[in-house]
């Protein structure tokens, strides 16, 4: 899981300083007044989730069996304590 997170936060990072980059070259308009880095971060937000959508889905469903197998297991033995309970 701290994979997948660290993963996401680099791909904003990299969106960040590309947009960034954008807009200190004039490709991309400035923010008004001091909005800029507000502008940056929104827009930064917008394009990482997509991305991040389609370039971890690997990541994510490795991650989604993890937890599935984690619950499994809690389940199992919840149910062996019942049992035990039961006999008892």
């Amino acid at each position: 899981m701290l994979r997948y997170t660290l993963m996401r936060l680099g791909i904003f990072a990299g969106s960040f300083l590309a947009l960034w980059g954008l807009v200190y070259v004039g490709v991309l308009p400035r923010g008004l007044g001091d909005s800029n880095l507000l502008w940056v971060l929104l827009l930064s937000i917008v394009i990482s989730a997509p991305l991040s959508f389609v370039l971890l889905r690997k990541e994510r469903d490795a991650m989604s069996v993890q937890i599935v197998e984690k619950v499994d297991r809690a389940k199992g033995r919840l149910d062996a304590n019942r049992s035990a309970e039961d006999a008892a």
